[in-house]
């Protein structure tokens, strides 16, 4: 097995009520690990074999792409919250969230409308260009903003298994909980 699902960083449990302990365990205890157990079935004995899951991701379609996507999404995602992380950026990633969007506020109810109006299942993921740029987009499916040469920074679920259990059909509901357990200082570290 070539690609393996990381340990996460903190307890199932310790971003509950956010987070359920169900949900965590559902949701990358089964869901993720499948993505990754097909994902390595599906390289073996391929050209992808030997590559880094970013490079498959961009230069993969169909089967292997979205196992490949799916795999990276979730670990993203889940490594980006803690119980007890920084709950402001600063620095320049907040200078920029400010100049762009006019406050953190702001920025936060853009990037929760997107998620809300995303059709379907999918992704909302804050992503930087070559120069810095913040930009928020909706993915569809197992789509990522690597796929168009941006530098993703932050990603909220929105594929209904990441929330039904504790959340049901509140989407919305959901997607302004994840500020609370959101760390800012992986988001930064990730921007510069």
């Amino acid at each position: 097995m070539k690609f393996t699902q990381p340990r996460l960083p903190y307890a199932p449990d310790a971003l509950s009520p956010v987070i359920s302990l169900s949900t965590v365990e559902y949701h990358y205890g089964k869901h993720e690990k499948n993505y990754i157990d097909t994902l390595n079935k599906l390289i073996e004995g391929t050209e992808y074999a030997d590559m880094a899951l970013e490079d498959i991701i961009v230069k993969s379609d169909g089967k292997l792409f979205n196992n490949a996507a799916q795999a990276w999404n979730h670990i993203f995602y889940f490594f980006q919250f803690s119980p007890s992380g920084l709950k402001e950026p600063g620095g320049l990633l907040r200078k920029r969230i400010d100049e762009q969007f006019g406050s953190l506020d702001e920025f936060k109810k853009k990037f929760e409308e997107a998620g809300a109006t995303l059709f379907g299942s999918g992704w909302v993921w804050l992503s930087a260009d070559e120069k810095g740029t913040l930009i928020i987009s909706q993915g569809k499916d197992a789509e990522n903003p690597m796929t168009k040469g941006l530098r993703p920074l932050m990603v909220f679920d929105v594929w209904e298994h990441a929330y039904y259990l504790d959340y049901q059909n509140r989407r919305a509901d959901y997607l302004h909980s994840l500020w609370e357990i959101l760390d800012w200082d992986v988001i930064e570290m990730r921007y510069s």
